[in-house]
């Protein structure tokens, strides 16, 4: 007699099936409904295809489209297998090699034939369509487990090196899976949908196609990758691109050159050129979170850029991140000792990425009582780090960058009260630019240093300090990522929210054990004995730069009247205004108001468009009527019908919309 397997679902009840059953076969039994609306399941909370059969007794939980994170990561991975069959389709001695699922689609990398190079945008159409053929054939996805010479040899006889030399690499006795769709494979862990059918052929679209190095290193062969985005109905996709569409329009590259903020050219390549305008806002951050910090406690300083190789030994970035750093000279020994510089006399320095260790050594300058404690060191850190030519992105990713950056060193009781703090500092900031945000509390990684009792504490007291600040809720969107903190510390992060919906991660606080051991920090307790402080690593906007691409971006270059570069311009419609604009102008920069003058002898419509173009929050406009009467018509940025008003209440109107938001009653 067969043993029956005992088959928990989440609602408590029991399904006895027999042996090689599979969820589907559950799925299929409880109702016909469920059978097609099943993706996928959970068997003891591991994501798993509907046809792997059981091996024993299992908690079971069904995915359906209303799991959606892992309803659209499961289509997005079909796609890109989907993809890669259309390309070896259509393309004969295609080579493939990596495809997977991302935020918002799916790519796959090829090696094209040699005499047919690279793709472009021109094949994406014909590869759509092949793409539609065989997601409408339906054809069954299959799991079928392969040793690893197995593998090699099948990736050798196809004409696959790329796949061959992988699998070659890949550990002798793991379980080694491919996914075979029709006659076409692909070595991947899975799941899968159940078949290609399960996928919508309107709910994707092919997006365009650069260049990628195999396995990411510029000394290997160049790839062709091709992206795509998918998801799981028509609806959806549209959506996307209509995010898209409005995504390209807030560029802040495109702003930046249409509102003259900044520049990049390849002569600074990863730096930043700002221009008066771009760099008003820079000093209105500045000055904004200066007072911030200043009313929280922070004392401001200013550390070297350049610093002795050995002090990045020590602190264990030289081992752990010096492929990112600017070294000089730039060419360092090679040493079988990772991180360990091979020459102690050799006088190598390096551009400081980060200015934690410098904080460090101004926190050793003397000796530090308990009583001193916490004290809270801040600097505007200019730092450098030699990010991939490839990664580099406006003002979001660059190798030169600013950050708000400090660092708090305090007793292991002062820990919670002052990430609490923080919390509620930063809760500060992000309100008073309109953000809304979630908290995501990023857990030990693999890779790490310090002992995992110092882990443990580190993470609660990180969770305590939210839960004291009474953000540890769905308000806040809280959450934990398993194995995404720093390599010597858990953090904390703020992902904040834009105009159109997408998330970006800024605001951070670190509770870090290792470094002040590292470097030899130490207080006086009130026993008279040598203690090592906790330091905690925090930043708001995280770096300057980036931070004004997010603004510029969510305001679509309308920024707040605070922080616009030009808050007012006074335009004439005839030159017999000009005296009294200039008046006009005089007043309002008496009350502190950053004001332009346009006295050219060009028509009104001519210039309201294109002080309008600039992202001027207020025009102010004056003919000969204005000048006799006293009055300004004001015009203001996306609002169609302009208000006349006297000069003074022109000036007292612009006065409080100029007023940063702490510093309003």
């Amino acid at each position: 007699m067969t043993e029956l397997l005992k088959i928990s679902l989440p609602d408590g009840s029991v399904r006895e099936m027999p042996e090689g059953s599979t969820p589907a076969d559950v799925a299929a039994e409880i109702g016909p409904g469920l059978a097609k609306a099943a993706l996928a399941a959970r068997v003891n909370g591991e994501l798993r295809d509907m046809t792997r059969p059981f091996e024993g007794d299992a908690q079971l939980a069904l995915v359906t489209s209303k799991d959606v994170d892992e309803a659209l990561e499961l289509a997005r991975h079909d796609y890109a297998h989907v993809l890669a069959e259309a390309v070896q389709n259509l393309f004969p001695g295609t080579q493939i090699t990596f495809g997977p699922a991302t935020d918002d689609g799916f790519y796959y990398d090829f090696a094209p034939p040699a005499e047919r190079g690279a793709f472009t945008e021109e094949d994406l159409p014909k590869i759509e369509e092949e793409m539609r053929r065989i997601i409408a054939a339906d054809t069954p996805l299959e799991r079928e487990v392969w040793t690893r010479t197995q593998l090699i040899q099948w990736f050798k006889d196809h004409g696959e090196s790329f796949k061959a030399e992988w699998a070659a690499e890949l550990p002798e006795g793991e379980e080694l899976t491919i996914y075979r769709q029709g006659d076409w494979l692909d070595m991947c862990r899975g799941p899968h949908l159940a078949s290609t059918g399960k996928l919508d052929p309107q709910a994707f679209k092919l997006t365009r196609v650069s260049g990628a190095y195999w396995r990411g290193d510029q000394k290997n062969a160049m790839l062709s990758r091709i992206y795509g985005t998918g998801w799981l109905n028509k609806k959806q996709l549209k959506e996307h691109l209509v995010r898209l569409e409005e995504a390209a329009k807030r560029d802040h590259r495109k702003l930046g050159r249409e509102m003259d903020l900044f520049h990049l050219q390849e002569e600074a390549h990863g730096s930043v050129f700002w221009h008066p305008q771009g760099y008003r806002i820079w000093r209105q951050l500045e000055s904004y979170m200066r007072r911030k910090m200043d009313g929280a406690g922070y004392r401001e300083i200013k550390t070297p850029q350049v610093m002795d190789a050995r002090q990045w030994e020590q602190s264990g970035h030289w081992g752990k991140y010096r492929e990112n750093m600017f070294v000089i000279p730039d060419e360092v020994p090679n040493t079988e000792d990772e991180g360990e510089l091979v020459s102690k006399d050799a006088d190598w320095m390096a551009l400081k990425p980060m200015n934690c260790p410098a904080h460090v050594l101004v926190f050793k300058q003397g000796i530090t009582s308990y009583r001193e404690l916490p004290i809270r060191l801040g600097e505007m850190g200019c730092c450098h780090r030699n990010e991939p030519h490839g990664a580099l992105h406006g003002l979001m990713r660059v190798r030169q960058f600013t950050q708000d950056d400090a660092h708090i060193f305090c007793t292991e009781k002062q820990v919670v009260e002052e990430v609490r703090a923080f919390c509620k500092l930063a809760d500060a900031v992000y309100k008073d630019f309109g953000f809304k945000y979630a908290i995501k509390l990023a857990l030990r990684p693999e890779q790490r240093l310090g002992s995992d009792e110092d882990w443990d504490r580190a993470e609660q007291e990180l969770r305590d300090a939210v839960r004291d600040a009474g953000m540890m809720n769905e308000e806040y969107g809280w959450e934990e990522l398993p194995g995404e903190g720093a390599f010597y510390a858990p953090k904390l992060e703020w992902h904040l929210t834009d105009a159109i919906g997408r998330t970006w991660q800024v605001g951070t606080i670190q509770g870090d054990r290792v470094l002040p051991e590292r470097l030899d920090a130490s207080y006086i307790g009130e026993d008279g004995e040598k203690h090592r402080p906790v330091m905690l690593h925090r930043a708001i906007f995280g770096s300057y730069e980036r931070f004004i691409g997010i603004l510029i971006e969510h305001f679509a270059g309308r920024l707040p009247v605070w922080l616009a570069p030009t808050q007012a311009v006074v335009a004439t419609i005839v030159s017999d205004a000009d005296d009294y604009a200039k008046d006009a102008v005089g007043k309002l920069e008496a009350a502190g108001i950053r004001v332009d003058s346009d006295l050219r002898n060009e028509k009104i419509n001519y210039k309201v468009r294109e002080h309008s173009l600039a992202k001027v929050p207020h025009l102010l406009v004056v003919g000969k009527r204005e000048a006799e009467e006293g009055t300004v018509a004001v015009r203001t940025l996306g609002e169609k019908d302009q208000k006349v008003m006297s000069l003074d209440e022109a000036v007292a109107m612009l006065r409080e919309a100029a007023t940063p938001p702490d510093l309003r009653d």
